[in-house]
């Protein structure tokens, strides 16, 4: 039976779950001589430290790593607000990272940037999530950390914008979590037992423009999307806009809601593995990804029914491009087969991504009347 095209991108997306992702591998092919190693594919770690820790994107930050397409990284994070990897139990004041440059990295904790050689302006860059890892603990928002909402419950004056400088907070600001990533639960000190969906709340590349570019809100190049459906096995694609790509990633997130309502998601520091394969003849906008569940396109606005408008458009275009749908088709089989979800409402530049889930078009091998 003939597979349609959808089913056949999944199944080239799915073919790397086949190969080891712990050590190095080679990729080999039979000739007439026998098995010959075409290259090896390399597995290189980033740690967290000052050479590989920024809180900001810059199109000028030196790579702390350059790799081949097909290698993989393992990051070690920080939590977004900069805090120590490791936490004395039940801790009162939690251990910041140091050293910590306050008159550069004010934001988000990222590692990176990471190189890939032969990439260029307009190429496409895939990042294959094989591994996602939390580690022991974390903090969401405590009772006494403003949040956007609260003018509208009556709970104080509302927030508007980020704060000067990301920290992890204090005191009543914070809610601290207990992780444990063999059983797969966080537990608050109140005695909250939450199930956890580890993903990475940041994965992106610098814009192509000069100076120093705030990691809060997302942008064409992927960075704050904050989007929960990108856990372990998912792959994202984001537009190359700087020779080199310079990917980093950060603020890791244990479990966090569509919308993330109250700001912080449940932070925490993480180990991460990508896997990085270069597309040249893929052209994008905007990211998109590939889950278990389905296709997913992106839309960013400061409004969020003109996010919903771009992400639309987007899955509009991709599922012409997987079906050979006309615009207007594409539209109407949409409305039936289309989710959108608020990605996040709290960053700025809010996000709703547009989820076309695996199955929900079944091509037909013959068109009936």
């Amino acid at each position: 039976m003939t597979k349609n095209p959808a089913d056949l991108l999944l199944d080239q997306h799915l073919d790397y779950l086949k190969l080891p992702s712990d050590h190095e591998f080679s990729f080999l092919e039979f000739s007439p001589n026998g098995r010959q190693a075409l290259r090896m594919n390399r597995h290189h770690k980033l740690f967290a430290a000052p050479g590989t820790l920024h809180g900001f994107y810059s199109r000028d930050v030196p790579p702390a790593l350059t790799i081949d397409t097909g290698d993989a990284v393992t990051f070690q994070t920080l939590d977004s607000g900069w805090g120590a990897i490791e936490q004395d139990p039940g801790f009162i004041e939690p251990r910041d990272f140091v050293p910590r440059d306050l008159q550069r990295d004010v934001a988000h904790a990222l590692c990176g940037p990471v190189a890939i050689r032969g990439a260029k302006r307009g190429m496409t860059l895939e990042i294959r999530l094989n591994q996602i890892r939390a580690r022991r603990w974390g903090w969401s928002a405590g009772p006494k950390l403003p949040a956007q909402l609260d003018g509208q419950l009556g709970l104080g004056v509302t927030t508007v914008g980020p704060p000067a400088v990301i920290a992890v907070p204090r005191g009543e600001a914070a809610t601290f979590w207990e992780i444990d990533p063999d059983a797969n639960i966080a537990v608050s000190r109140a005695g909250r037992r939450l199930k956890l969906r580890p993903f990475m709340g940041i994965m992106g590349m610098p814009l192509d423009v000069p100076g120093v570019q705030s990691t809060f809100p997302p942008t064409a190049c992927g960075g704050n999307l904050d989007c929960r459906e990108l856990t372990q096995g998912a792959a994202l694609f984001l537009p190359i806009a700087v020779d080199g790509g310079l990917f980093s990633t950060g603020d890791g997130h244990a479990l966090q809601g569509d919308g993330e309502v109250a700001g912080p998601a449940l932070n925490c520091p993480m180990e991460v593995e990508c896997e990085f394969h270069l597309h040249p003849e893929m052209t994008l906008a905007l990211p998109r990804a590939r889950t278990a569940d389905g296709w997913i396109t992106f839309g960013f606005s400061k409004d969020l029914n003109e996010a919903a408008v771009v992400a639309t458009i987007e899955m509009v275009k991709l599922m012409g491009e997987l079906y050979g749908f006309s615009p207007k088709e594409a539209l109407s089989l949409a409305s039936l087969v289309v989710d959108l979800r608020i990605t996040q409402m709290v960053n700025g530049v809010r996000g709703v991504h547009a989820l076309l889930r695996a199955e929900a078009i079944q091509q037909a091998t013959e068109a009936t009347a």
